[in-house]
């Protein structure tokens, strides 16, 4: 019986147009895909599995099938709950290492569906369009990935100012099938084996300019759409590289050489405040941050257990000022729970009907990790040190004539060479490898820039619960009631 994981591999034969080092690749047989791939289908086979998909799923009323619980619209505290449980699930089976599995995306759908009606005065046909695309991603098992930033070509310039027509994404003419667009977009993490990228502006538009103010959810098989891949960092040896041979989220930047989008792809054209409108209404963004600061929870537990365990290995977990770095990464992972507990419990329903988590500590969990994910790296690599360069080339059990050698010289405290070298080789994985690396840059941008982020929490606070009662204190001194 063919599973959900199944029909997804067979899904990415459908023509799509991938570049990995310079050649054309098909991702289902090329092996720097492999493992990802292989990681992918098993989260998906889980709608498969009698024993989990109540758990990561609910039945589709069209078609009686188990769908994500990222397309759940939650319409009270336990449908919220359900969703956390599912976003749960596959960010520690992944160990928070695999950042847009698509509930993020689906989840931005499944908020723009759920407040369909808000978008009628921008667009009458956007709530039979977003519910059509709605119900065909949920019922085809759709991965949906994202794609706002514009390519690090010259960011002096502005949407609409510049004479330079390949700085934005933009539209070149209309057809009767759709609109034609040129362009790039950038970063499109899992384009590679995603169905479609959601596209808006990045910048706040002045103008109801139809050239550049849309929103596009287009097919990532489109002729004349390039997926072109940042370098693999994919390892075909697991021993060696753990992480790496399972969770390389391949990113890309997408090239648009003229490309149709559908007319029932384009929800928006010539609306500017209709495109930042759904950039930013709170509804669609808690639907989604509240998956990413789940996925963030599993990550610091995972990143915390790693260094736990390297300083029992190596016997330094004793010591005060190791215990002092090992309690900073407990504070991180209670700190985040406690923010994640409270976006839960506060969680409030709106106008359309919708539980949604509250804003302000789903934000401030999101702030905070851009600094603490960073921070928990440097830790780790204060606590594993050289340990982590005291690495032999191979695993003890394939070390052959040496083996007793490395058995005698590499092993812990209180755990053998074996067990010692893997557990450090896991660590080097998270700090040193190409996709350790590439996950610190993610942690710290992938909200955007960590400027702005906090400044946006500045702005959006209600100021006037922080200062009214210090101006009613220097009021009652001024009047002595103090």
């Amino acid at each position: 019986m063919q599973t959900h994981g199944d029909r997804l591999l067979e899904s990415l034969r459908d023509g799509r147009t991938v570049w990995l080092d310079g050649e054309k690749v098909d991702v289902t047989r090329h092996p720097a895909f492999r493992g990802t791939l292989r990681t992918v289908k098993e989260l998906f086979d889980t709608l498969s599995r009698e024993d989990v998909r109540d758990r990561v799923g609910f039945v589709s009323p069209r078609t009686g099938q188990y769908v994500h619980r990222a397309f759940l619209v939650p319409r009270s505290p336990g449908d919220l709950k359900k969703r956390r449980e599912a976003f749960e699930y596959w960010a520690r089976a992944t160990r928070g290492m695999m950042s847009r599995l698509s509930e993020y995306a689906r989840s931005l759908v499944t908020g723009w569906y759920a407040s369909r009606e808000a978008f009628r005065r921008f667009d009458p046909q956007f709530p039979d369009k977003i519910s059509r695309y709605y119900e065909s991603a949920r019922d085809g098992d759709r991965i949906v990935t994202t794609a706002i930033l514009d390519p690090q070509i010259d960011r002096r310039q502005k949407v609409g100012e510049s004479s330079d027509p390949d700085l934005f994404l933009r539209v070149v003419r209309r057809t009767e099938d759709g609109i034609v667009v040129r362009g790039a977009k950038m970063i499109a993490t899992g384009a590679p084996y995603a169905h479609d990228v959601i596209l808006t502006p990045h910048q706040r538009l002045v103008r109801d300019d139809p050239t550049y103010a849309h929103m596009l959810i287009v097919p990532l098989n489109s002729p004349g759409l390039h997926i072109i891949c940042r370098e693999s960092f994919a390892s075909e040896d697991p021993d060696r590289h753990p992480l790496s041979a399972l969770y390389d989220e391949m990113d890309a930047v997408l090239v648009f050489d003229d490309v149709l989008v559908p007319w029932e792809r384009v929800f928006l054209l010539g609306q500017a405040e209709g495109v930042w409108f759904a950039h930013t209404h709170q509804p669609f963004n808690q639907l989604a941050n509240h998956q990413t600061v789940v996925r963030l929870l599993a990550k610091l537990e995972f990143v915390a257990g790693v260094a736990v365990a390297v300083a029992q290995a190596v016997g330094v977990d004793g010591f005060l000022h190791v215990q002092e770095k090992l309690g900073e990464l407990i504070t991180q992972v209670e700190t985040v729970r406690g923010l994640l507990a409270a976006a839960e419990g506060r969680a409030e329903c709106n106008e359309e009907g919708v539980f949604v988590p509250a804003k302000v500590p789903l934000q401030t969990a999101r702030n905070l990790g851009l600094s603490y994910y960073p921070r928990a790296m440097d830790i780790l690599q204060q606590i594993a040190a050289g340990g982590l360069i005291q690495l032999p080339s191979t695993t003890v059990e394939r070390s052959g004539e040496i083996q007793p050698l490395l058995q005698r010289y590499f092993r812990g405290a209180e755990v053998p060479a074996e067990d010692r070298v893997r557990l450090f080789l896991l660590a080097w994985d998270l700090v040193g490898s190409p996709l350790g690396s590439r996950h610190e840059l993610y942690e710290r941008f992938y909200s955007g820039d960590p400027l702005r982020t906090y400044a946006a929490q500045y702005v959006n606070d209600d100021h006037r619960r922080l200062t009214e009662e210090v101006w009613r204190f220097l009021e009652s001194i001024k009047e002595g009631t103090a």
